[in-house]
């Protein structure tokens, strides 16, 4: 199954000889920007493609080592409540976390609900959560009262890994993800940089993105989501984005 654009708020996705340029430009915040390819448009969760063992891989560069926003390519289950974010009008019920990518978040986001993993920045990082779990209405009924507490329940229910890269994202290089049942490996230019025991739960799908949302939750207990301003344009290019199933494990 092959990677197809789907855009929203200003993105644009242009092809190259090799493979794609997203983009989104300036502009300030409160407006959502983003550039997107997937592989399942329209599917619903259990009928997404990809289970493992298989491979994911593809060459990449950015515009900036320290762009706002988020950005990234891997696998996932889509977990918002809208298909892809704000400005969707296709509603379905959001989900727990399951994805293994590549993922840089600016340093207005914090992405982990743990205090020993890193929570922005450009990561290696796979999370695995249940599709439901009685402490989610513990978690729902102390939101209100003690963010710190939701945090600590979360991190018990959604059981994450994750490792800071520190290349320079504005060069070319090749990333691989080999996800297997019980491991998740990534590799940089054929070095492996980040292995885990913790794999997502399957099925997932592709994604590929550039955008400027921020979220956060932090061990303070403050919860903060929001738009960042783009001083400037901001693009991904991406080549030989290929998927291959591992015959064995």
């Amino acid at each position: 199954m092959e990677v197809k654009p789907r855009l929203s708020r200003d993105g644009t996705i242009n092809p190259t000889i090799y493979g794609w340029r997203l983009a989104i430009p300036p502009g300030p915040s409160g407006r959502y920007r983003l550039s997107q390819l997937d592989d399942h448009l329209g599917l619903s969760r259990t009928a997404y493609p990809w289970h493992p063992p298989l491979t994911f891989s593809l060459r990449a560069r950015h515009s900036s080592n320290s762009a706002p926003g988020t950005w990234g390519f891997g696998l996932w289950n889509d977990p918002f409540g809208f298909s892809f974010g704000p400005g969707d009008t296709f509603f379905r019920l959001p989900a727990l976390p399951n994805t293994v990518w590549f993922f840089y978040a600016s340093p207005k986001n914090y992405l982990s609900f743990r205090d020993d993993k890193p929570a922005h920045g450009f990561l290696a990082q796979v999370f695995r959560s249940p599709r439901f779990h009685p402490s989610l209405l513990l978690a729902g009924l102390t939101l209100p009262f003690s963010r710190k507490m939701s945090r600590r329940i979360l991190s018990k229910v959604i059981v994450e890994d994750a490792f800071a890269l520190s290349h320079d994202l504005t060069q070319w290089h090749d990333y691989r993800i080999e996800w297997r049942q019980s491991l998740s490996t990534f590799w940089v230019d054929d070095h492996l940089v980040f292995q885990s025991p913790v794999t997502p739960r399957s099925p997932l799908g592709i994604v590929i993105w550039i955008d400027n949302q921020y979220a956060a939750l932090t061990p303070e207990g403050k919860l903060k989501w929001g738009m960042e301003i783009n001083p400037e344009s901001e693009w991904l290019e991406i080549e030989q984005v290929e998927t291959k199933r591992i015959e064995r494990e």
